[in-house]
């Protein structure tokens, strides 16, 4: 069983194939935790805006992976390109929408004693919101973990390389062993960084609540 799985491992170059799946990964989410952090505080302040990016982003989550990469491959081409964009289109709306109800939801007794403070908008959303409403963030990126990891595999059908291109070959070639070797991985991979994020989420939410 042992040797069965280094022989995968060596045969497809798991290791190298892991690297190029986590820089993608990290590259995918970073972008995406700028953008919708950035977007749900746009929101925050333009309430009006709300309704009309949040249904927008709806439709985006509604679009199945694959039709997305396709639409994508002609204004990117194939690679990593299309993939870490399908990435950061899917996790826009839970990591923007729970900013934006983070921020939302703070406790008003903590903004007037900001503004009893003389406290800016932008100190107050910087030293007060942002902070309080960190553990819901959280629970965003939590989201935008689980959804970027999946893509990133799925990006092995359209030459992103990474651990799908694994999965891809097992495929093309009828080979289990390798489908079940490379799966595993990637699974694994999804559930320890799964725990990560949710294990921070949690310290966050009882630190916010002692």
């Amino acid at each position: 069983m042992i040797e069965s799985i280094i022989s995968v491992w060596e045969s497809q170059q798991l290791s190298i194939r892991t690297i190029q799946h986590l820089s993608m990964f990290s590259t995918a989410l970073i972008l995406s935790i700028i953008f919708g952090i950035s977007l749900g505080i746009i929101v925050f302040y333009h309430k009006k805006t709300a309704s009309i990016l949040f249904n927008l982003l709806n439709i985006i989550e509604t679009i199945p992976t694959i039709a997305l990469l396709i639409v994508l491959l002609p204004l990117f081409g194939l690679g990593s390109a299309p993939t870490i964009t399908a990435c950061i289109l899917y996790s826009l709306l839970p990591i923007a929408r729970n900013t934006h109800t983070g921020l939302s939801s703070v406790d008003k007794k903590y903004i007037d004693i900001a503004k009893g403070l003389g406290l800016s908008k932008t100190d107050e959303l910087r030293k007060i919101r942002i902070p309080l409403a960190f553990p819901l963030m959280i629970g965003g990126i939590r989201i935008a973990v689980v959804f970027t990891m999946g893509i990133i595999t799925l990006g092995g059908l359209i030459a992103a390389g990474g651990l799908g291109a694994a999965i891809q070959s097992g495929l093309s070639l009828y080979k289990f062993d390798v489908i079940l070797v490379a799966g595993l991985w990637v699974g694994l991979l999804s559930v320890i960084f799964d725990a990560v994020a949710g294990g921070i989420e949690m310290y966050l939410k009882r630190r916010m609540s002692t």
